[in-house]
């Protein structure tokens, strides 16, 4: 066990044991994994609806706010990622120094939240099936199915599975989505001409939306879980990192554009005027049967299915990963032995790392004090550079084997269940007004309260020195802050009271 000083619950790095700085990974893609599982879970088939109606509504008007909200998304997910590696620890156990609050918001926002949206994605993963398969079985029975289906998956399986069934449903959405738009004969000149920022009318709301709304959810706080179970535990880690995220969300901004084409091209032409909710993807694909045929349309509900599941699943995996990470450090008292317990592989308050080898619950090894800019090889705020990669020693296969843990842990389990059977009951009955009003006040805070608190912990010397926010980090968090609290007030304001 390796003891640092006084001060490194906060400016203690998960570097090597001997206090050297970790090695640095050149990037390569052969490492995409973690980048495609967040972008894609963050997209359901209510952006997809989102970004139909934005082209129907105003053509490619609004194509610079698809783009901008891929670019606020991407600074959300690296400064998520960043605190992972640059300090070696959770993103709960840095919020849960920042006080009890976040610990009670997060506890009652997991609760209430979860038993919401698990009827929500079991049904909008069922929609497609019911389409595709009509008069084989209820809807119902296909969303009961499809959330069966899910805990099973993420139960029996672990993260290198998880990740690879993740990456080929990507591929699915990407393919079918990009078909679609080149099908309908996107005209170049004036999708060009939509990334100049314009606001129609009437549309500013509806901008922030499209912006904050596409890929804005609960996962991406979730993406330094999965940073660390593909095995990515310290800041030699962080190029890698970087380019994942990167390569993600251009995928996903792909994504958003294509549909925004197909919702320009075939419904803003013809003022075709889409169903709201997830059913209005069903409108799109009896919209693309009369035009294109059925094939078309049925490859459009395998795309559609795709999305819907992906988001299912990469909830089911990732939020539970961080419940158990919030019980492992509740029950801990948020030291280094309740983290390890649950496979969470960082050190305590005080900045105490252990570096148990061979043990499931252990994490990499840390070591102590900040990370000079020089001698890590790096620009302060997060620039690249540094020395060649070497040969891993080991901190990947522990910190892997802690997530392990973690992914068959109690908590993890239990919180899986409460995704699953609880919501099914929602499926057969109308959702309470109490619990529509708190799954909506509870949502609508929590985006404006991961990116505050991210501005939080990565300005001061929780966070090393040298992967503290840049300029650039600074104004995109803050700017992101901002629009999702614009956003809070006004999902608020339009609740059922």
């Amino acid at each position: 066990m390796t003891r640092t000083g006084p001060d490194s619950g906060r400016h203690g790095t998960a570097a090597a044991a001997d206090g050297a700085p970790p090695p640095v990974r050149r990037g390569g893609w052969r490492h995409i994994g973690p980048g495609i599982v967040v972008a894609a879970t963050g997209v359901g088939a209510g952006d997809l609806v989102a970004t139909l109606v934005a082209g129907s509504e105003y053509g490619y008007t609004l194509m610079w706010a698809a783009v901008l909200g891929c670019l606020v998304k991407i600074s959300l997910a690296e400064a998520a990622g960043r605190w992972h590696l640059a300090t070696g620890r959770t993103l709960f156990e840095g919020w849960r120094s920042l006080g009890a609050w976040t610990t009670g918001y997060f506890a009652v926002y997991v609760v209430v939240w979860g038993f919401v949206y698990g009827a929500a994605a079991m049904s909008s993963s069922a929609l497609p099936l019911a389409a595709l398969f009509p008069g084989v079985m209820d809807l119902k029975v296909w969303a009961v199915l499809t959330g069966l289906t899910g805990l099973v998956f993420v139960w029996f399986n672990r993260y290198a599975v998880f990740e690879k069934v993740m990456t080929v449903l990507v591929g699915v959405m990407f393919t079918v989505t990009v078909y679609l738009a080149v099908r309908v004969g996107p005209r170049l000149d004036e999708a060009f001409a939509g990334l100049a920022p314009a606001l129609p009318d009437g549309s500013l709301l509806y901008t922030l939306g499209l912006v904050g709304g596409v890929g804005g959810t609960i996962t991406l706080a979730a993406y330094g879980y999965w940073v660390n179970a593909k095995g990515w535990t310290d800041s030699g880690w962080m190029r890698v990192m970087r380019l994942d995220n990167r390569v993600a969300y251009l995928t996903t901004g792909v994504f958003v554009v294509a549909m925004l084409v197909v919702g320009a091209e075939l419904l803003h032409s013809s003022s075709v005027a889409l169903a709201s909710g997830d059913k209005g993807l069903l409108d799109l694909g009896e919209v693309l049967a009369a035009r294109y045929g059925e094939a078309t349309a049925d490859l459009f509900l395998v795309g559609f299915f795709a999305t819907s599941f992906t988001s299912l699943i990469g909830v089911w995996h990732g939020v539970s990963l961080m419940v158990a990470d919030f019980v492992a450090h509740y029950r801990g008292g948020g030291s280094g032995r309740g983290a390890a317990d649950a496979g969470a592989g960082a050190g305590g308050p005080e900045g105490e790392h252990r570096t148990e080898d061979g043990a499931a619950g252990a994490a990499a090894a840390a070591g102590s004090g900040d990370v000079s800019p020089e001698s890590a090889g790096r620009a302060p705020g997060g620039g690249d550079g540094g020395p060649e990669p070497v040969a891993g020693d080991g901190r990947a296969a522990r910190g892997a084997r802690a997530v392990a843990a973690r992914e068959r842990s109690r908590p993890f389990r239990l919180y899986l269940l409460w995704l699953t059977f609880p919501p099914i009951s929602l499926l057969f009955l109308d959702q309470p007004f109490a619990l529509v009003i708190g799954y909506g006040v509870l949502g609508a805070f929590f985006m404006p309260f991961l990116a505050v608190t991210l501005l939080w912990l990565l300005n001061t010397d929780r966070t090393p020195r040298a992967w503290r926010n840049g300029p650039v980090s600074n104004v995109m968090l803050a700017a992101a802050g901002l629009l999702f609290l614009v956003l809070c007030v006004q999902r608020v304001r339009d609740l059922p009271w």
